[in-house]
């Protein structure tokens, strides 16, 4: 792989790292913030879903992680497997589907529109 498409990965991923990191904080504090309160999973999701800033906010998380955890996957199948690397291209590319439909489900479910 060229040089050019390897700096673009690494940057994505230290991109995705970082909005990872602030939503993953904001994740927990928000868990935190709720749990202390006395709340269960079920009274959270009662009283917020539907809410379209917090399913934007998930969206994003969504979307950070299927940007970041299939760049790792490539260099990890890259680095410690014999794969041929257009192999490893499709199967970082079919890993970050799978993230992304499944986040955008739960997405869409917690705005009500998962239809299940």
């Amino acid at each position: 792989m060229n040089e050019v498409v390897q700096t673009r990965l690494w940057l994505a991923q230290r991109i995705s790292a970082v909005v990872l990191a602030v939503c993953v904080g904001i994740h927990l504090a928000g868990i935190i913030i709720a749990v202390q309160g006395g709340l269960s999973a079920a009274e959270i999701i009662g009283r917020v879903g539907g809410s379209g800033v917090l399913a934007a906010f998930y969206g994003v998380f969504v979307l950070a992680c299927a940007v970041h955890a299939p760049i790792g996957l490539r260099a990890v199948l890259a680095e410690m497997t014999d794969i041929k690397p257009v192999s490893i291209n499709g199967i970082a590319s079919a890993f970050a589907a799978v993230i992304l439909l499944m986040g955008m489900q739960a997405v869409l479910g917690f705005l009500g529109l998962g239809g299940g």
